[in-house]
């Protein structure tokens, strides 16, 4: 994440940029100062809890940002950037997902349908 909620890739070892988006950080596109997400490697995806509430699914590679889904968990709350935020990170067990905002704690059950035969 850089300083204007861009969501970059970058070479290893070059440190070129491969790609950016704002699409985990900002809903109408525009750069915000300090937008934020926490990104956390899953298998082959990753979780990002933004500081919007919402939760994505994506892949991310050297070709680009892939978002998977999206689903809005909590409202935000804290002022102090100037806009209302989340700023706490989320955590994850037992298939669930723990996020809070200053009024609030929950938990998501990330866990797919399961059937039984």
């Amino acid at each position: 994440m850089c300083s204007y909620g861009q969501l970059r890739c970058l070479r290893a070892e070059t440190g070129e940029r491969l790609w950016q988006t704002l699409a985990a950080t900002t809903a109408d596109g525009k750069e915000t100062r300090w937008a934020n997400a926490f990104l956390v490697k899953q298998g082959n995806r990753f979780f990002l809890c933004n500081e919007k509430g919402d939760l994505i699914i994506a892949n991310l590679s050297p070709q680009g940002y892939q978002e998977i889904s999206r689903t809005h968990l909590l409202d935000p709350t804290n002022p102090d950037p100037g806009r209302l935020v989340v700023w706490s990170h989320p955590a994850f067990a037992n298939r669930c997902v723990y996020a809070r905002n200053d009024k609030e704690i929950l938990c998501a059950n990330l866990a797919g349908k399961t059937t039984t035969e």
